[in-house]
């Protein structure tokens, strides 16, 4: 699924050991919760957040000690897959929607961005 949903996806972790805490608590991806606290500000079951991972929308990173851990962001794409299955939409189709979600508004912020170069261009050649 998208990549900025699954920053450490890829097995790098954040280099823990530079970030100061404050920097570590403001980045939206740092996984800084357990799946129990996960489960909790979600409003959902450990088991409803294994299902997102099965289906592919977030994946957790791993402690040391083998335990899932969840960022800012994951959460909020969880708590997004929750409001579509409570309105009777299945977890996979709600995962397919997010991520479709997703895409789109990262083709926006790319079709600004360029829109903002473009009237940049267009204003510094005159």
């Amino acid at each position: 699924m998208p990549s900025e949903s699954q920053p450490y996806a890829d097995g790098r972790q954040p280099d823990q050991d530079r970030l100061p805490v404050a920097d570590r608590l403001d980045d939206d991806h740092f996984p800084a919760y357990t799946m129990g606290r996960a489960a909790e500000l979600v409003g959902a079951t450990p088991a409803f957040l294994r299902a997102l991972d099965e289906a592919r929308l977030i994946t957790p990173t791993r402690s040391g000690g083998g335990h899932r851990r969840y960022s800012r962001h994951q959460l909020r794409l969880a708590a997004r897959a929750r409001e579509l299955v409570d309105q009777g939409t299945p977890v996979d189709a709600a995962c397919r929607i997010i991520s479709l979600e997703d895409q789109l508004r990262q083709a926006e912020h790319a079709n600004e961005e360029l829109r903002r170069r473009g009237a940049g261009a267009a204003h510094g050649g005159r």
